[in-house]
């Protein structure tokens, strides 16, 4: 990540790397001394303290507070280290999940920390692709602070759908859409000039989850929503297969089901319906339904078996094919699966005649805004990459202020 010669040998490249390497290990260790930042960039006091002098003056990076306190604790007894650290309000970044019956929407700030979110209930097939833009948007801009929307660095979007890497989306059957210029459209409704990328919500998920956790190994990951998506991260890298379809668990066809789709049979909506019916409630809505399992209404503990059924016959199948460490489930439908998910191990084992290692199987830490935190996320890596443009001006030139 600190590979801060690689890029070229001018002396305007050769900068911008190690100013981005520095933010980076800034960032990796949230507070880092003058003299451990210079040890990671392999660089000498001097060099790095010129890089730390030029990120301070343009109010990215800080001294803690922690440090101002040692050196008036410690004034008479030599200097202490001082700890550098990120500023988090010197940028932030925006990430907007156009779901089927949702929007959601977070802004994150410099240290990836969330600083506000928003969720609303939306009619996405029923209404056009700019008025669930100009909805995602007005959301989330309404909760931020002028400051906010002025440091904004970045813009992500999230959606159930086949996306191009120009941020064009080729087809989103569950919402409707083909052939969408989404990213220019984003780009004409947004406040702000900024970057923006445009992302399949699942796979928004998995970068999400593995911004806060950097699990190794082989992940898959599971957004249950009206439809059911899958991402799949081996080693800290989403794997995209060879077009881009990579982890589309919810088109798996169940057998017995008569040729219906997984997420066909544990989808929100399905659930839902099925409770609907079975209660004779119409009103009844996804927390009516957990609130039955939780306490162990018949109906609603009858869904949930058959639910945990389909759902181990998916991450069986997905198992013998990706051999995952670690299964991560995310979206609405999500906080089910804890209520039952010794089910779901007993259908697991019950399935396979060799036993073949269980991965651990968990639900993401923030299930409702999992997708938009990545898609924000997205626009943070960015940030702190050699993608960001403000660190590349000519040479010599400072790094542009954040605070302006």
């Amino acid at each position: 990540m600190n590979d801060t010669v690689s890029i070229g040998s001018s002396p305007r490249r050769i900068r911008q790397n190690n100013i981005v390497a520095a933010l980076q290990t800034i960032y990796v260790h949230r507070s880092l001394s003058r003299a451990d930042l210079a040890r990671k960039l392999g660089m000498n006091r001097s060099s790095s303290g010129e890089i730390v002098a030029e990120l301070t003056e343009g109010g990215f990076v800080q001294e803690s507070e922690e440090s101002g306190r040692q050196r008036l604790e410690h004034s008479r007894a030599g200097r202490p280290g001082i700890m550098l650290e990120l500023v988090p309000d010197a940028a932030f970044f925006v990430g907007i999940e156009i779901g089927v019956e949702h929007i959601s929407a977070v802004v994150v700030d410099l240290s990836a920390e969330v600083r506000a979110c928003r969720k609303v209930a939306f009619d996405t097939p029923s209404s056009t692709v700019e008025e669930a833009v100009a909805q995602g948007i007005e959301l989330i801009v309404g909760a931020m602070a002028k400051r906010m929307i002025d440091r904004c660095k970045g813009l992500g979007l999230s959606t159930p759908s086949h996306v191009r890497p120009d941020g064009f989306v080729t087809l989103a059957p569950i919402i409707g859409w083909r052939d969408v210029p989404l990213k220019e459209i984003a780009r004409s409704a947004f406040p702000a000039a900024v970057p923006i990328a445009v992302e399949n919500d699942a796979n928004a998920f998995a970068i999400g989850d593995s911004y806060r956790h950097g699990v190794a190994g082989v992940t898959l990951f599971l957004l249950m929503e009206t439809g059911v998506g899958g991402g799949i991260m081996i080693d800290g890298k989403l794997f995209r297969g060879g077009h881009g379809l990579s982890g589309e668990i919810g088109h798996t066809l169940v057998p017995g089901s008569g040729g219906q789709k997984l997420e066909q049979l544990i989808g929100r909506e399905v659930l839902i319906g099925q409770y609907r019916e079975a209660v004779g409630h119409e009103d009844a809505d996804l927390q009516d339904f957990l609130g039955g399992v939780r306490d162990r209404v018949p109906a609603a503990v009858n869904i949930a078996e058959t639910w945990s059924r389909h759902l181990a016959y998916a991450l069986l199948q997905a198992c013998r094919l990706l051999d995952p460490d670690r299964i991560v489930l995310g979206g609405s439908v999500a906080p089910l699966y804890p209520m039952v998910a010794a089910r779901v191990a007993v259908h697991m084992s019950e399935g396979q005649n060799i036993a073949f290692p269980t991965p651990e199987i968990v639900v993401d830490d923030d299930a409702e805004f999992d997708s938009a935190f990545g898609a924000a996320c997205m626009l943070h890596r960015r940030f702190l990459s050699l993608e960001n443009e403000e660190f590349g001006s000519e040479d010599g030139a400072p790094v542009q202020s954040a605070l302006s």
